[in-house]
């Protein structure tokens, strides 16, 4: 390819990109403020002065624009995450703060951030890939946790079957089907996750 079509080719993607972000820019805070399913792509399309049919020329269909704005939430998540296992200290003391980091997380969205929380609601119901993709990851970062344990001599266990049962152990206060009961029921949710981390820690510990 010519200098001159790689300059324009990459003018245009970057022009393509900027419009992306800022259509999800306003889908997110409406989605944030009024919730997914109240949003319209005519709301979006408005507060942008543009027609429904030039979003579409940025994303193929809705359910792209509500995958694109669950990939930002959960990337946060993520983020998290991946500060955690990178941190200083005892493998033990990294899935500790991990669990709890995450519960957390979940439990504050569905207390404060209820539109967000029905998002990922709807995101876990329909299984969308985004959310297998999450669960994969999160796993990964588990598994890196463990292994720093294993090297250290504080777990001795298979780091890939240890990572995945952890995660299968999580579920309960992670999952936003599961939380969203607990809180309705009255559940103590952290004393639920307190004792589940320290059946844990227990299973693996070398």
């Amino acid at each position: 390819m010519c200098p001159t079509r790689r300059a324009l080719r990459t003018r245009t993607e970057t022009h393509t990109d900027l419009w992306r972000e800022r259509i999800l820019d306003v889908a997110e805070e409406h989605f944030r403020r009024i919730g997914y399913k109240k949003t319209s792509v005519a709301d979006i399309a408005s507060h942008l002065g543009m027609s429904s049919a030039n979003i579409y020329r940025f994303f193929p269909s809705r359910a792209a624009i509500n995958t694109a704005i669950c990939g930002r939430i959960i990337g946060q998540t993520m983020r998290s995450a991946a500060s955690i296992a990178q941190m200083e200290g005892p493998a033990y003391e990294k899935l500790v703060e991990l669990f709890n980091q995450l519960h957390r997380e979940r439990k504050n969205t569905f207390l404060h951030e209820k539109p967000v929380h029905d998002l990922v609601v709807a995101a876990t119901a329909q299984n969308w890939a985004i959310i297998g993709a999450h669960n994969k990851h999160l796993v990964a970062i588990i598994e890196a946790i463990v292994n720093d344990g294993i090297d250290t001599g504080a777990f001795r266990v298979d780091a890939a079957k240890a990572a995945r049962s952890l995660m299968n152990a999580l579920m309960p206060f992670y999952h936003p089907v599961l939380i969203e009961q607990g809180v309705r029921d009255g559940v103590d949710t952290e004393e639920g996750l307190r004792d589940q981390i320290h059946f844990i820690l227990k299973a693996i510990d070398a």
